[in-house]
């Protein structure tokens, strides 16, 4: 697994992927998880985020204190959600450290905010794609999780959004990172899912759908995303672009395209400090 664009870090026999310009300014600790440096095993190995795939429960515990440790974030600041391809969008606050991991999880919630410190967003993924947010100005990140689904609802755009109504953010101030994901090389749809997208009328879709001989196409997540978020008003030279694929490097990352559902999950975290 190689990048051009996201920086692949190696700590404490922990592999993990930081986006350069929301690293670069200094506020937050995050990562995205890979599957190398955990405790679980089988199908799951090494490195899995999520509790309600079969894993042993203690397994997953440790693995988030592997991931936190490397950011200096305390395991008791996360704030989970039970994803469901919803364009849900939640404010966490300190109240809510805690939730998913010591109590239940948010129900149908794909996306997270906050705008105070020691509040560990998390988000999860295997193949779908992570979406995440820091408005430097105003100390406020986001994650979200965007699959195709959530990508034709504009989860992203429902993402600033919210930054914008709850805590006055401006869009062109917020730097953006679009995760590893399946990428246009590896997913395949059909007819159903090009016709949702052909809703969102700004799309420019010669540059997300490749149609194939079969009358299918291929389609790009990333770029999708990519004019989803410039249509909320984010500039361009402010998002990392991701050019790593989940189901060509599923040796190191989780792909649901790859082993269906016997996988384990992959992690977005992010916290201010």
């Amino acid at each position: 697994m190689t990048s051009k664009n996201l920086n692949i870090n190696h700590k404490n026999g922990i592999c993990y992927i930081t986006f350069p310009k929301i690293e670069e300014t200094g506020l937050v600790n995050h990562l995205f998880s890979t599957r190398i440096g955990g405790v679980s095993e089988g199908y799951f190995g090494s490195m899995n985020v999520s509790f309600n795939r079969g894993d042993k429960r203690e397994a997953v515990i440790e693995n988030y204190h592997r991931l936190c440790d490397t950011q200096g974030i305390d395991i008791k600041n996360l704030v989970l959600s039970a994803q469901t391809h919803t364009d849900n969008v939640r404010v966490a606050t300190k109240n809510d450290c805690g939730t998913g991991i010591f109590s239940p999880a948010f129900c149908d919630v794909d996306g997270l905010i906050t705008g105070q410190s020691k509040v560990a967003l998390v988000t999860q993924y295997a193949d779908c794609t992570p979406l995440v947010f820091l408005d430097p100005q105003k100390k406020v990140i986001a994650t979200s999780h965007s699959g195709w689904r959530g990508t034709v609802k504009q989860i992203g755009k429902k993402t600033v959004e919210k930054m914008q109504q709850e805590f006055g953010c401006n869009p062109k101030d917020i730097i953006a990172g679009i995760g590893p994901c399946i990428g246009k090389c590896c997913y395949e749809v059909d007819d159903p899912v090009y016709n949702e997208f052909l809703k969102l009328e700004f799309l420019n879709l010669s540059k997300i759908f490749t149609k194939k001989s079969n009358g299918h196409y291929m389609l790009d997540l990333i770029e999708a995303n990519r004019q989803i978020l410039i249509n909320a008003g984010i500039n361009p030279d402010n998002i990392d672009l991701s050019d790593i694929c989940t189901c060509c490097n599923s040796d190191s990352l989780h792909s649901h395209r790859v082993t269906g559902c016997k996988r384990g999950n992959l992690g977005l975290i992010i916290e201010l400090k």
